[in-house]
């Protein structure tokens, strides 16, 4: 088969489409011919050798995928040949063909393609399991998204108004008529708006129940200052650094928590249990097209380069595809 590899980290450029060994379905794994592929900021990370994959993970980034089951490994049960899935990868993605734990692959939501679908696994494991797992967000919640306009945030969106929150964003202000269409109360405009105050402004003085946050260290004080009493705090990204100063007093006056996670390096158990909590809570919403994937657009998958320099420019609104 063919795969995405990289030879040395590097710039957009160390995407490689090359020919590569064909994977082999191991103990409660399937293979998957891949009809379409993702982009996430983890993959830009691995290629510039920040983000390695974690042992006895395929290669070649990726991170979730969508196509249609090949092989079934020995240990399968409930999977056929044949069956279209979408699914959370550890790596590998970008490839014709990859492996993976059976517990880890998801149906291909009603009414949707391949192609769609491939936009959904990691962006709804990764929320689903951060803002309602970790950071119980509930009805009549106050939702704050940073890095509203791409994969993450126009899912975050999207669920956080399913469940009944008012949702508030960081974008910048091109991408806000998008994102007020997909159900955000207030779109702020981080380069000329200060955030902590917009957010209380908003919310009567409150601040926002939960923060999901991908920027880390740059906003960690502000986002202390924008939450409410009893709020919660997820951090997904380093974007904006990896050591900050936290005021455990200012914290604690909110009777605050902060928690900070990856789902790429979480045992295979962890992560069936992560899958099995989308299937059973953000699937329906899916179905139901209460939720949608938001897909900025389509690429060769041999052009990952690409789609990388589109990443990394931020120009994007939801999530860059890559097909095969």
């Amino acid at each position: 088969m063919h795969a995405i590899t990289i030879e040395q980290p590097g710039g957009p450029e160390a995407l490689v489409w090359a020919e590569v060994p064909d994977p082999t379905p191991g103990e409660g794994e399937v293979v998957v011919e891949v009809t379409a592929a993702a982009v996430n900021r983890a993959d830009v990370m691995q290629r510039q050798g920040h983000y390695p994959p974690p042992p006895g993970a395929p290669p070649y980034p990726g991170l979730e995928c969508s196509g249609v089951i090949t092989a079934v490994g020995p240990g399968v049960t409930g999977r056929h040949v044949g069956e279209r899935v979408c699914a959370l990868l550890a790596g590998g993605g970008y490839a014709e063909q990859v492996a993976v734990p059976a517990g880890q692959l998801l149906p291909v939501p009603q009414g949707m393609s391949l192609q769609e679908a491939a936009a959904l696994p990691e962006v709804a494991c990764t929320v689903w399991s951060n803002v309602v797992d970790i950071a119980r967000l509930r009805q009549g919640d106050t939702l704050l998204v940073h890095g509203g306009g791409g994969g993450i945030g126009t899912f975050a969106i999207q669920l956080g108004k399913a469940m009944g929150a008012t949702v508030i964003v960081t974008a910048r202000e091109a991408k806000h008529a998008r994102l007020l269409a997909l159900g955000a109360d207030l779109a702020i405009d981080y380069t000329s708006t200060d955030f902590v105050e917009a957010t209380r402004d908003f919310t009567g003085g409150r601040g926002a129940t939960v923060i999901l946050d991908i920027i880390g260290a740059k906003y960690l004080d502000r986002n202390v200052a924008a939450l409410a009493h009893d709020g919660r705090i997820a951090i997904i990204g380093m974007q904006g650094g990896r050591r900050g100063e936290l005021d455990l007093g200012a914290l604690m006056s909110k009777r605050g928590s902060v928690s900070a996670t990856t789902l790429r390096a979480r045992p295979v158990a962890d992560k069936a249990r992560i899958v099995k909590g989308v299937r059973e809570r953000v699937w329906p919403l899916v179905d139901a097209g209460a939720i949608r994937p938001i897909i900025d657009r389509a690429v060769p998958m041999r052009d990952a380069a690409a789609a990388h320099r589109l990443m990394e420019s931020s120009d994007h609104v939801g999530k860059i595809v890559l097909l095969p």
